[in-house]
């Protein structure tokens, strides 16, 4: 049974630094008929746990803890039963939103995450976040980014632990390594390529 990429958006706010926006959130969910991983649990548990099925979840794994991504986790993960993933380099910011409780897991780089015959690599992408992960799907040439790497460009480091040379050094050392074609499935908006990206940030090299 080969394995699907399914993608659900969810709607709510960002908090951070005295602040909020609404924002939409992807969220996606990776496995076959039997079981899958979730990718982030924003917003929207019911949404969330709908999407699922009734499948087994092997696991929920975090790109980063900011709230808009992990506002549903502990709900999701109660209703469905399944572990949670975090790199321990965002705990401070996972305790700003769930300051009584803790990940079941610290994710590290290179970790696998085996689901419906295929494996997830966690690679360890900080400059959004400490924490920031991404996951790449080998076997589907793709990789789901958070909010470390847009369709246009590196994600936003205006805000409290995000630096923007160091999520420079992440995307060109870690992501952009990656194979040409590899489809990039971000935490916001539309997807885009490792091929287009790596033109976008020569651009805007050339630009500054």
């Amino acid at each position: 049974m080969s394995v699907t990429i399914e993608n659900l958006v969810t709607s709510g706010t960002f908090s951070l630094d005295g602040g909020t926006w609404d924002v939409d959130n992807n969220v996606w969910i990776v496995g076959n008929d039997d079981e899958c991983v979730i990718i982030d649990s924003p917003h929207d548990a019911k949404a969330i746990i709908d999407q699922v099925r009734g499948r087994k979840v092997r696991a929920i794994l975090l790109t980063h803890a900011h709230n808009d991504h992990i506002g549903a986790a502990l709900d999701v993960a109660k209703a469905v039963n399944a572990p949670i993933y975090l790199h321990s380099g965002d705990m401070v910011l996972w305790e700003h939103v769930y300051p009584d409780a803790r990940p079941d897991h610290h994710i590290a780089d290179g970790d696998i995450f085996d689901v419906a015959g295929t494996a997830l690599r966690a690679i360890h992408t900080p400059g959004h976040s400490p924490g920031s992960t991404c996951f790449y799907l080998e076997s589907e040439g793709t990789v789901f980014t958070g909010d470390t790497l847009f369709n246009g460009g590196p994600g936003a480091t205006g805000r409290s632990y995000s630096d923007y040379p160091t999520i420079l050094a992440s995307i060109r050392e870690r992501l952009l390594t990656l194979p040409a074609d590899t489809v990039v499935r971000t935490g916001h908006g539309g997807d885009t390529t490792i091929k287009a990206e790596e033109e976008n940030l020569a651009q805007a090299a050339r630009d500054r």
